[in-house]
């Protein structure tokens, strides 16, 4: 291997211990017990998760019976069209 090959690997081999190095010190900083605030604001995403669900729930139904009288209505539309080619 030519030397600037070997400082290459050197360098990319530095870098992943260094990201390794930051990832694991960053684990361990996250396992602090969680604030009044902080469970406060994730009770409050919980609710807004759940309204956000219901709205999906109801857009859906809506869009899913709007479906279903468009294809009625093409149904009639065809068997009408096809009376009529009788």
């Amino acid at each position: 291997m030519t030397t600037t090959t070997k400082r290459l690997c050197a360098a990319l081999l530095a870098g992943v211990f260094a990201t390794a190095a930051t990832v694991s010190v960053a684990q361990t900083q996250t396992t602090a017990e969680p604030t009044h605030a902080d469970t406060k604001a994730a009770k409050k995403q919980t609710k807004a998760d759940k309204d956000a669900n219901v709205a999906q729930a109801k857009a859906d139904k809506k869009k899913t019976e709007a479906q279903s009288k468009a294809d009625q209505a093409a149904a009639d539309a065809n068997l009408k069209n096809a009376k009529k080619a009788d």
